[in-house]
């Protein structure tokens, strides 16, 4: 993957619905991870409020229109090692996940496509 691609992209929908969240939470993020249950979605937090470490790499600081601060996608350097090779696509669908992420009370959650960069 080159410099010019973007790692992790937003759909419309995931983001309308982090301007949402934004003017209801403040300065957000988002972290990846592999565990069970939702913990292979992305999870959506107040900024700072999911502690990051060395076994977290920052992957995106993703610019969404309308909103001052970049929304930061973390990633687990496990998941990151399986999915070095594509490109992450937010989005949004209806349904409720049940991991703590700030979507789950809209009725809605995000989900993670992916791309193979390349093909």
């Amino acid at each position: 993957m080159d410099d010019t691609t973007p790692r992790v992209e937003l759909t419309p929908a995931a983001a309308d619905l982090l301007r949402q969240l934004h003017s209801m939470h403040g300065p957000l993020m988002f972290h990846q991870s592999g565990g069970c249950c939702d913990g292979s979605a992305p999870m959506c937090y107040p900024e700072g409020e999911f502690r990051t470490g060395g076994s977290d790499v920052l992957l995106a600081e993703l610019e969404v229109e309308g909103v001052p601060e970049p929304v930061t996608f973390w990633i687990s350097r496990s998941q990151y090692e399986v999915w070095s090779h594509t490109r992450l696509i937010v989005d949004v669908v209806a349904g409720r996940g049940s991991g703590f992420s700030l979507e789950a009370p809209e009725g809605v959650r995000f989900l993670t496509r992916s791309r193979v960069v390349g093909a």
